[in-house]
């Protein structure tokens, strides 16, 4: 076996002729072997014959998108688990879009080719599908970021939990600063002031739900030294929820004085102000 069929395989797709060979390069650069083509429908011929452990596909396609090649591949077992990469113009409700149609990631194709690049080894590296971290290139994580005032918090681990992803995601708005480490999609742990685990993931999400400021960054390949959530995030975004919809009920109903629930919770408010170490 060659050095070349050593590469970890990547099918770009994209009618830009121009934005293709600069990212090809940059991808290759990388590590990556790469092969482009311009239509999606002669995309999906050659994976019949050369697998790639990913697709980035262009959002913008006339015939055929990455919001329409996903179902496909999804629902063939034979390339079902090769990771989908959706290249649009930004914007958060195009990060959901993708999300929606069965991608695993989302890029902005208005970065630069090498950022770009950097992205894509990164959410691969963190996804462990098809290759080891020794066969790429050294380089700095990428990460992801956006505004919790257009995008939910909920909604933002649920697209990091279906595409198994391993990092740290960082909230900071003007009432919480706390991390949620990610492990293959689930949560493993998670700190925010003095409360840390099942607490902190509880805490982060009732502060966050319709939050005006605020922002969130996931550093993938991030890990935990402990692991201290054993629950699903399904069940502790449900129980975020039930507590918020108690403590209105209780605020509507209640007498003003506060109610022994509302008496009995622990001293988290301080905790706003205390630094977090990140591992």
């Amino acid at each position: 076996m060659n050095a070349a069929s050593a590469q970890p395989k990547i099918l770009l797709i994209d009618s830009n002729v121009y934005f293709s060979k600069r990212l090809s390069h940059a991808l290759k650069a990388e590590g990556f072997d790469v092969t482009t083509c311009s239509h999606a429908a002669y995309g999906l011929t050659m994976l019949e014959w050369n697998r790639p452990a990913a697709v980035l596909c262009a959002t913008n396609l006339r015939e055929m998108s990455a919001y329409e090649i996903a179902p496909i591949l999804r629902a063939d077992s034979k390339t079902a688990a090769i990771a989908i990469i959706a290249v649009g113009n930004g914007g958060d409700q195009a990060l959901m879009e993708a999300f929606r149609s069965g991608c695993d990631d989302y890029v902005d194709r208005r970065r630069s080719p090498e950022d770009i690049a950097a992205h894509v080894r990164a959410f691969l590296l963190s996804r462990q599908e098809g290759f080891q971290p020794t066969q790429m290139v050294p380089t700095a994580l990428a990460t992801l970021t956006g505004d919790l005032s257009r995008m939910d918090l909920p909604g933002v681990i649920q697209m990091l939990s279906q595409a198994r992803q391993t990092g740290a995601l960082n909230i900071n708005t003007e009432a919480t600063d706390g991390v949620i480490y990610f492990d293959g999609g689930e949560l493993s742990h998670a700190e925010c002031g003095i409360l840390f685990g099942d607490e902190a993931v509880i805490h982060i999400l009732k502060s966050c739900e319709g939050v005006g400021k605020g922002v969130y960054k996931f550093v993938y390949g991030t890990t935990a030294a402990n692991r201290t959530i054993l629950r699903s995030a399904t069940d502790l975004m449900l129980d975020a929820m039930r507590e918020l919809d108690e403590a209105a009920n209780e605020e509507a109903t209640g007498d003003g004085q506060g109610t022994p629930t509302e008496r009995n919770k622990p001293p988290v408010a301080e905790s706003k102000n205390i630094q977090v170490e990140h591992s």
